[in-house]
């Protein structure tokens, strides 16, 4: 793990995992992407595996963000960056829900949004603490 006072990098390492696991799926299935955006109709146009790879590969370069950001967690810029891979992902899901309606309130929905949100809380709040 990486050192340092605090928790929060050991929540990006895990954050980070997740979305690795996440890419590789994505090259692989389609199902699980599917159950994200599932309010499009008819339900074959969902997701491509064009699309698939694109998400995988944007989940993908955020995942390294947030690694980097974990073992440098006092650098300013990647703090900052890493923030930013939070706020992009909850404005992607919140405007897939809210603006486009291509997704549906559910658990795999609500997931990326509840640790989007989480981590923009907690990297905000505890910005002074870290970045020196």
């Amino acid at each position: 793990l990486p050192p340092g006072d605090g928790s929060l990098p050991s929540w990006h390492i895990a954050v980070a995992a997740t979305a690795i696991f996440n890419t590789v799926q994505n090259y692989i299935t389609l199902h699980f992407t599917k159950r994200l955006y599932n309010n499009v109709q008819p339900p074959s146009q969902v997701m491509t595996p064009l699309q698939a790879r694109t998400f995988g590969i944007w989940t993908l370069t955020a995942s390294a963000v947030r690694l980097y950001a974990a073992y440098n967690i006092h650098n300013k810029a990647l703090y900052d960056l890493a923030l930013l891979t939070y706020l992009f992902a909850f404005a992607h899901f919140s405007s897939e829900i809210l603006i486009y309606r291509t997704a549906k309130l559910s658990i795999p929905v609500l997931s990326p949004v509840v640790v989007s949100t989480t981590s923009l809380v907690w990297m905000i709040s505890q910005y002074d603490f870290y970045v020196k």
